[in-house]
């Protein structure tokens, strides 16, 4: 160790720690390649080719960042590390696949308190096999250490992705038509978004543990709270392929009416009904002992709907079993209508989720 490295380390950065942990994350990294991807890791960027892209007749460049937010602080206290990567690829490339973006490349930025070669590398991992799921390469990333700013134990995680779409095959609002089937696709659990209400109802106000077994989640809270997020990249791409799908709507922060909105022309108006499913019982759980109202849990929380597509009425059954090829459960939950004044552009819930 040299005075530089030793002055570094006096000041709370481990070099060697940093160079550990890219070594035991290079084998994860190079699962998550693409055919495109050149080089490995060390250099100062990532390289992918793009000469694929001359294929397209008007190739269209989408991108996308995004973290994980407050679930970290789960992770961090269970100390379970590798699922919050698929959690931040989830939250990244399925916000490209809403315009039909095929996501091609993701970079990853991790700080932290204090490098523990270990838990970067499981960090790295989830983000590895989640960037497997998606279709799309890992080419690069970075490990910060920020004592003094944050503590030994803690790290926060935010990644960023590109995709390309053919500009005649781009999703949105312009192609959403009146008789567009609402096909809900089922989300896994909390995905990652709305922990702060989450943590606050549940943690903070009913002091509840992670380690409490909860009867009705059929395991422990903090093992529910960590369940991955859902990848759906390659589902929708096939489902933007094989049928007339003319939006997709990723649910995130906001709930399901408003992430729908988004892709709603302002002429028109989206029915959705909440009798055509019933959101899994972490939703319920937090509503009961948080004494929540529906409308601000729905304007937090996804209530079990993790995607949303607007389908051609004649291609609905062909969505449908194309899902769930890829174990996607899904189901026809509303339609696209003409609006009537004040409901223009907005989406409306009706009816109610059964057994609540």
């Amino acid at each position: 160790m040299n005075d530089a490295t030793n002055a570094y380390a006096a000041a709370g950065v481990d070099i060697e720690a940093a160079d550990r942990a890219i070594d035991l994350m290079k084998e994860w990294i190079e699962k998550a390649r693409r055919p495109e991807m050149l080089g490995g890791l060390g250099g100062f960027a990532g390289l992918f080719d793009a000469s694929a892209l001359t294929a397209y007749k008007r190739p269209l460049l989408a991108t996308s960042t995004d973290g994980v937010g407050t679930k970290v602080a789960i992770a961090q206290k269970m100390d379970i590390h590798d699922t919050i990567g698929h959690d931040l690829v989830g939250m990244v490339v399925d916000d490209l696949v809403v315009c039909g973006a095929e996501p091609l490349f993701m970079t990853d930025y991790i700080a932290t308190g204090k490098v523990v070669p270990e838990r970067i590398a499981a960090i790295v991992k989830g983000i590895a096999e989640a960037c497997v799921l998606a279709g799309t390469a890992l080419v690069g990333g970075e490990t910060a250490e920020h004592p003094g700013l944050l503590a030994a134990d803690e790290y926060d995680v935010a990644g960023a992705a590109t995709g390309v779409v053919e500009a005649d095959d781009l999703l949105g609002a312009e192609r959403v038509r009146v008789g567009d089937v609402v096909i809900a696709m089922e989300a896994s659990g909390l995905h990652s978004n709305g922990y702060s209400l989450v943590r606050h109802v549940l943690l903070n106000s009913a002091k509840w543990e992670l380690d409490r077994h909860v009867d009705e989640l059929g395991t422990t809270l903090g093992q529910e709270l960590l369940v991955p997020t859902r990848i759906y990249a390659k589902a929708c791409l096939d489902l933007a392929k094989r049928t007339e799908t003319h939006a997709l709507s990723h649910v995130t922060g906001g709930g399901l009416a408003a992430n729908l909105e988004r892709v709603m022309p302002a002429e028109l108006t989206a029915v959705v009904d909440r009798t055509t499913w019933t959101p899994q019982p972490i939703f319920d759980l937090v509503r009961r002992v948080g004494s929540i109202a529906q409308g601000d849990l729905e304007a937090t929380l996804n209530q079990g709907v993790g995607m949303v597509s607007l389908t051609a009425p004649g291609d609905v059954d062909a969505a449908i079993a194309g899902l769930e090829e890829f174990g996607i459960h899904a189901w026809v939950a509303g339609e696209v209508r003409a609006a009537d004044g004040a409901d223009a552009g907005k989406v409306t819930l009706t009816g109610q989720h059964p057994g609540w």
